[in-house]
């Protein structure tokens, strides 16, 4: 079996307030002069959202999110039409008006529990579609998680998940699967899911690592400037290659492309 080239991921959040690059990319052209950079440091899909998902984050209505990400998506993809464009959104309306300005994958961390209206948009539009394992939401995730087995309970969510959405109309060919990383989870979810990444193939779906710069990474080195996790974000970025991983999310693309090039070179050698 070949390994295949693990995907880049660009994290470009449009909003004010994202855990570590919020307020930095909110208009039009800070939006594209960062795409631009993204892309030339080797990113295979840029993920736009405009609603922070950080803990403890306010939501944001409906056309505030519009507001941000409809004209960001728009003037990316006219720049750079080769570019695969993600929506993290977890509205359909959102979802559905991001697909028609140019985006063409569909990322909801909410995995279209919180609105149920974005698995038709999934359906009538057949484009990827990635859910996360969250536990609780965005509000309230973090105040006290408890799993018996994270690991097990996680597969065992994407299990009803998978099977609630084919029943649906999803096509299963086109969901990708998040493992949910800093959502509902403490340090040691993190580590174990991590560590045992490789049970997720029982699924037979791609699966995306959310990891970057997460609190977690903070936790064992020490680092607690969120910016200054991207070497430790890297290192997780290899390690995940090694477990097949198909896609990582991350801020810093150049460090990340660096660490799975030697991965993936170690992983296909004699």
């Amino acid at each position: 079996m070949t390994k295949t080239r693990t995907k880049i991921m660009a994290v470009l959040n449009v909003t004010p307030d994202s855990f570590s690059d919020g307020g930095r990319f909110n208009t039009v052209d800070t939006s594209l002069a960062r795409a631009a950079s993204l892309i030339a440091d080797g990113a295979d899909i840029l993920d736009i959202g405009g609603e922070s998902t950080r803990p403890f984050a306010t939501s944001v209505g409906l056309e505030e999110e519009l507001r941000r990400v409809i004209p960001v998506i728009e003037a990316i993809h006219s720049e750079h039409p080769a570019i695969p464009i993600s929506i993290d959104t977890m509205k359909a309306e959102v979802a559905r008006q991001a697909l028609a300005a140019g985006a063409t994958i569909l990322n909801d961390i909410s995995a279209c529990r919180a609105d149920e209206a974005m698995v038709n948009v999934a359906v009538k539009s057949n484009a990827p579609l990635i859910i996360m394992h969250m536990q609780g939401t965005p509000q309230n995730m973090q105040v006290n998680p408890q799993y018996n087995n994270v690991v097990e309970e996680v597969l065992n969510f994407f299990r009803k998940r998978l099977a609630s959405l084919a029943n649906a109309g999803v096509s299963r060919e086109k969901i990708i699967l998040d493992p949910g990383i800093g959502f509902g989870k403490r340090l040691e979810h993190n580590l174990s899911l991590i560590h045992h990444l490789n049970r997720f193939a029982e699924l037979h779906q791609p699966i995306l690592l959310a990891h970057s710069r997460k609190s977690f990474l903070g936790d064992v080195t020490g680092i607690k400037e969120e910016s200054q996790r991207d070497f430790a974000t890297a290192t997780v970025a290899a390690l995940a290659c090694a477990s097949w991983v198909d896609m990582v999310r991350v801020h810093n693309v150049a460090l990340t492309r660096e660490a799975l090039l030697i991965a993936e070179a170690i992983a296909s050698a004699g």
